[in-house]
């Protein structure tokens, strides 16, 4: 009986981000950029598109937007135009939006990007600058157009600037297209141009994806939009790459189209037919003059990026003795990884990682705070380490130091002090220990007879007893010195 040769499938996936450029105006009126403010109450004859309003180009915008690809190694173009890029919809007054096309400000660069599979490095082919258009909300319980019963424009987004940043089609998997977008938001963050907050829609993002052919050309590709998550991004891929598997399995051919994403039940479905570049009919954008850099002003914004999360990752790993793990937890968040340097100066930097990555993080993520508003400041986690360190309270009594002054912001001393958490001298701790073995001796014989496991059950006896204000290694030694085990 013969057998059907099953084909090996290959991801080509390329991924389009726009993330808000981090100015207090607007791209081209000077209109606050909020988030949050009641709708339709930063507004102007500009960002409304009102006929014979002029725009006007933002100066800080240009900047972040060229520092953000410098820090992707792109080249930046000596000279950059503004087009016209005309379609209507609700949320766009003009009947255009004003974006860039053929002369963007960027070109080129790369994200280096770690897998499962090893580090893929994937190219940048664009960064240019545009507006955003107005937010539709639509009236009804699933807050989307379908099963809506209207829809409103709030024009406060209107004419926010945007960065958009395309990659070439490198991502082998959506695991690694996760890991892009990722360490997109990491570089945006870190030199100051864009908070990227993808719950305020500061960072958006379009993944375009298809199938590698057999004889290695791309296969036809769909644009899968509706990501608003890193999490939601990988699922929605793994669900669009299955369905264009079952689509040429079963002999059919992937149709060039606009898929969206549905987490809940995690299906795709179509929307419309993929539009092309001309249909937008382009045209350099008459009432703005081309933009000109020199290289000396290039030179000026290059001396001012920051330490890079990539070159920060590294340096954690090699200046205080990290995993790579660790160091890269550490740095996803800048104000993190400064308040981790304060700590680590002062106190065991590894030490300082494992509280500050792992019980720390764990109270901010439960409390929803950010680590700039915590009570638990570096000075108080270089004294409740301290603590630990120096044999003042325990492992677990810390845990427990921690959570409170998470709440009350007070020293940890004091929280020891108030509460006796501070452990026992040893006199009194092997006092403890008689009652233990005396209040358990067939565990006792048993030990002393060279069953070691049981040595734990005693241990937690202690521990028990004395409310966690013991250093288990020491209740280990005086037990085993009892026991003549």
């Amino acid at each position: 009986m013969e057998t059907k040769e099953r084909r090996t499938y290959q991801a080509v996936i390329g991924l389009e981000f726009h993330a808000h450029v981090a100015t207090r105006t607007k791209m081209f009126c000077g209109c606050r950029v909020a988030y949050g403010d009641p709708p339709n109450t930063h507004t102007c004859p500009v960002c409304l598109g009102h006929p014979g309003a002029l725009p006007v180009i933002n100066e800080r915008a240009v900047e972040l937007g060229v520092m953000a690809g410098l820090a992707m190694g792109c080249e930046v173009a000596p000279r950059a135009v503004f087009a016209r890029k005309n379609y209507f919809y609700p949320d766009l007054p003009k009947g255009y939006q004003i974006s860039q096309y053929e002369e963007p400000i960027c070109t080129g660069g790369y994200i280096d990007v770690p897998t499962s599979e090893g580090t893929v490095r994937v190219r940048i082919q664009r960064l240019h600058l545009e507006e955003d258009t107005a937010k539709n909300v639509h009236v009804g319980t699933s807050g989307r157009m379908h099963g809506s019963t209207g829809s409103l424009i709030d024009f406060n987004r209107s004419g926010t600037p945007l960065m958009e940043i395309v990659t070439e089609p490198d991502i082998p998997s959506p695991e690694a297209a996760r890991e892009t977008a990722v360490r997109l938001k990491e570089i945006l963050q870190a030199v100051g141009a864009s908070e990227a907050d993808m719950e305020k829609g500061q960072l958006r993002c379009e993944a375009n994806v298809s199938i590698r052919n057999p004889d290695g050309s791309f296969g036809t590709k769909t644009e899968l939009k509706n990501i608003n998550s890193f999490r939601f991004m990988e699922r929605g891929l793994l669900r669009e790459l299955r369905r264009q598997r079952e689509v040429l399995e079963a002999g059919g051919q992937v149709q060039q189209r606009t898929m969206h994403y549905d987490p809940e039940g995690d299906e795709v479905y179509e929307t419309r037919s993929k539009e092309f570049a001309e249909d937008y009919r382009y045209f350099p954008e008459p009432d703005l003059l081309p933009l000109e850099f020199t290289e000396a002003w290039i030179n000026e914004l290059r001396s001012r990026l920051p330490e890079l999360p990539e070159a920060m990752r590294a340096r954690f790993v090699e200046q205080y003795g990290l995993s790579e793990y660790d160091a890269g937890v550490l740095t996803s968040d800048r104000e993190l990884a400064s308040y981790y340097e304060k700590v680590a100066f002062e106190v065991d930097p590894k030490q300082a990682a494992n509280w500050i990555s792992g019980d720390l993080r764990a109270l901010l993520n439960e409390a929803g705070t950010e680590i700039s508003d915590t009570k638990v400041t570096p000075q108080r986690m270089i004294e409740l380490i301290g603590l630990v360190e120096n044999g003042t309270i325990s492992r677990s009594a810390a845990k427990d130091v921690l959570a409170r002054i998470f709440e009350s912001g007070e020293s940890p001393s004091a929280v020891v002090e108030r509460e006796g958490l501070a452990q026992m001298g040893a006199d009194e701790l092997s006092g403890v220990v008689e009652e233990v073995i005396s209040a358990n001796p067939e565990e006792a014989q048993r030990v002393r007879e060279g069953d070691k496991k049981v040595i734990g059950f005693l241990i937690g006896q202690v521990m028990k007893a004395t409310r966690g204000n013991a250093d288990g290694g020491q209740v280990r030694e005086i037990l085993m010195e009892r026991l003549g085990s």
